[in-house]
């Protein structure tokens, strides 16, 4: 019989990368990764997946691989892996390994790490970006505007390029330098040129531009004026033009990404899709290492692409000739990686208590994996029900409700994502299934602020604490008057980020919380303009003014100025190596709440940074969920 999910059943998982799909349409490469308690680490190996169905192979049993591409020619696996490297070791090692299996070899080891790489169309040579320069690890003399970065530490030393390895002589050459850094870069189908995309500005580095390189002189042309958000680029299957996904910022932050194409040789772009809905996933999830990738895939006439849609993520297919786009994939699911090639479609998705698998698509979907199909088997995975209610000012929320397997009326814990705008949905949370396990109900929605509807609802810029606000207070009514088991005198508010800095909100607005946990939070923003590796232009955005410009409203969005009204008890947690949001944020909450007598408890994680909850060491992610229990245990019994 199934037994309850405890914070140490982390382990239980297997996470799933990206799928690489050979050129046949036979195979499906991706690695696997499981979290390694006693080793405090994650293992990753590589697989093989038959796409017609049948056993998935291990190709590897090193425990530190990950990333596989296929080459050109379906012999070979390109990926990184950290073989023969300690866990203080910098950077990362490039291998190449038969897909008939055998020794892999290593082509190269760099201490700046190698992201991203792929194959030239001749399988001759590998392109991967990786930094440049080097970090000093005593005495920092800083002149960069933007010198930090979340999870990559300090960065005022660093540049990140484009360099090419010849597979066969092993030799490095950069193909891009100078002051600036390249996000992503792929190669024309005939392997002449490289696209790639830059952020070329240290203070709106949130803009990046589209740049063509020749791969034999050396020449670059710059397609995009410096106005747009851009995520990903792909070549058309003519190299004649090139897709992205970007947005040139109608509505700030909130605006959504869409599909977009230009000339390669140069021109004005152009947006492909009239879809209000974001061409992203950024549903929360804990499950995931390195498995996310939706950007769009030109193959033939038709551009496959991911949506945001509520609670889901969709596939959807869109002919270039005439850009109508039609649902491929729909369902309550998560789509978080996929490939295309010819008629094939595979991706990785996860459903509303399902855990991520490898599927394809031709005319139905098909599991192809079953990595995790032993853990229903052995723990006893709740399903959230879908709720919708109707909000004071007419607009449809949308969220989920996860009973415990509990008699009678058991409290209720209110829990706010981040971003603002990402969501809640059919990704799987291994933190909310412990919260149930342990006779907690778990209410999450999506407010306004939230992705996966239209840009309107998203945008709450200058309105933080209002809309948003107003959207979970009612919420948490709805559920009282609903659901028969809540018990609305036992209510807890727990949220990390954007959601840290809601909790640290509501308990300066509402006694009406008993608990109240906040995670890698906002208590200031005039701190957070000053110290977060995203300060200054997210701050101006989404409350509307700098600091300087006007303090008072500076001050009074921020959750510092309500400490005295406080009334519910506060956990903060917080990382030592958060750089989006500086553990400056959690002090002043924890300080100022104890200078003024209320109940407050501080617990700092060293060696993490913002991701910790989905992310993080092993050990670190357990202790984690381990003090929300305590907490909520001993306010809500």
């Amino acid at each position: 019989m199934p037994r309850p999910v405890e914070p140490e059943d982390l382990a239980a998982y297997a996470f799933l990368s990206e799928p690489s799909l050979s050129p046949d349409e036979r195979l499906v490469a991706l690695s696997v990764h499981r979290p390694l308690p006693d080793k405090d680490e994650y293992e990753g190996n590589l697989w093989l997946v038959p796409v017609a169905g049948g056993a998935p192979r291990q190709l590897t049993t090193a425990g530190k691989d990950s990333a596989p591409k296929f080459s050109p020619d379906g012999t070979r696996i390109a990926f990184t892996s950290r073989r023969e490297m300690g866990k203080d070791d910098k950077g990362t090692g490039l291998y190449v390994i038969p897909v008939d299996g055998g020794e892999a070899r290593l082509l190269l080891r760099r201490k700046e790490g190698v992201e991203g790489p792929s194959w030239s169309p001749d399988g001759t040579r590998i392109l991967f970006l990786s930094n440049v320069g080097a970090d000093d690890e005593d005495v920092r003399s800083i002149r960069r505007f933007n010198f930090w970065f979340n999870d990559k530490g300090y960065i005022y030393n660093l540049r990140k390029h484009a360099f090419v390895l010849d597979v066969a002589t092993g030799e490095v050459k950069p193909i891009t330098q100078g002051e600036f850094d390249v996000g992503k870069a792929v190669w024309s189908h005939d392997g002449k040129r490289v696209a790639y995309l830059a952020v070329t500005d240290d203070v709106r580095h949130y803009l990046a531009d589209l740049f063509v390189l020749d791969a034999a002189s050396g020449a670059v042309k710059q397609l995009t004026d410096h106005t747009m958000e851009i995520s990903s680029v792909a070549w058309s299957p003519d190299d004649r033009k090139l897709l992205f996904t970007g947005d040139d910022l109608p509505r700030g932050f909130a605006s959504h990404e869409h599909l977009w194409w230009i000339d390669a040789a140069g021109g004005k772009p152009e947006r492909l899709n009239g879809l209000d809905r974001n061409v992203n996933n950024s549903l929360n999830c804990d499950v995931r290492m390195g498995g996310m990738n939706v950007e769009p895939k030109w193959v033939g006439d038709r551009i496959t692409f991911a949506v945001a849609d509520g609670g889901a993520v969709h596939l959807y297919s869109m002919k270039a000739s005439d850009r109508k786009a039609t649902l491929l994939v729909g369902g309550e699911r998560s789509v978080e990686a996929f490939q295309v090639h010819g008629g094939t479609v595979v991706f990785t998705a996860m459903e509303r208590s399902r855990l991520p698998e490898l599927y394809a698509f031709d005319g139905r979907v098909r599991a192809l994996t079953s990595f995790n199909a032993k853990v229903p088997e052995d723990l006893d995975l709740l399903t959230p029900e879908r709720l919708t209610f109707q909000a004071s000012d007419g607009a449809t929320v949308e969220g989920w409700i996860l009973e415990p397997r509990r008699e009678g009326k058991v409290p209720l814990i209110l829990y706010v994502h981040g971003g603002p705008k990402t969501a809640f949905g059919h990704a799987y949370l291994h933190e909310f299934q412990v919260f149930a396990a342990k006779g907690y109900a778990v209410l999450f929605v999506n407010p306004r602020g939230s992705d996966g509807y239209t840009e309107a609802f998203a945008d709450i810029r200058k309105h933080y604490g209002e809309r948003d606000y107003q959207d979970l207070m009612e919420a948490v009514d709805h559920a009282i008057a609903h659901y028969p088991f809540v018990d609305g005198s036992r209510l807890a508010v727990a949220g990390g980020s954007y959601g840290g800095f809601m909790t640290n909100w509501v308990i300066g607005q509402t006694p009406r919380f008993k608990a109240a946990v906040t995670d890698r939070s906002i208590a200031n923003w005039w701190t957070f303009w000053a110290t977060s590796d995203i300060g200054p232009h997210f701050t101006k955005d989404q409350i509307g003014v700098d600091p300087w410009e006007d303090e008072e409203t500076t001050m009074a969005k921020s959750p510092i100025r309500y400490i005295r009204k406080v009334a519910t008890p506060l956990l903060i947690v917080h990382s030592f190596e958060d750089l989006r949001c500086w553990h400056v944020e959690a002090l002043q909450m924890y300080t100022s709440l104890k200078y003024h007598g209320k109940e407050v408890e501080m617990v700092l994680v060293p060696k993490e940074n913002h991701d910790l909850s989905r992310g993080g060491k092993p050990k670190h992610r357990v202790a984690r969920l381990k003090a929300y229990l305590r907490w909520f245990d001993a306010h809500l019994g």
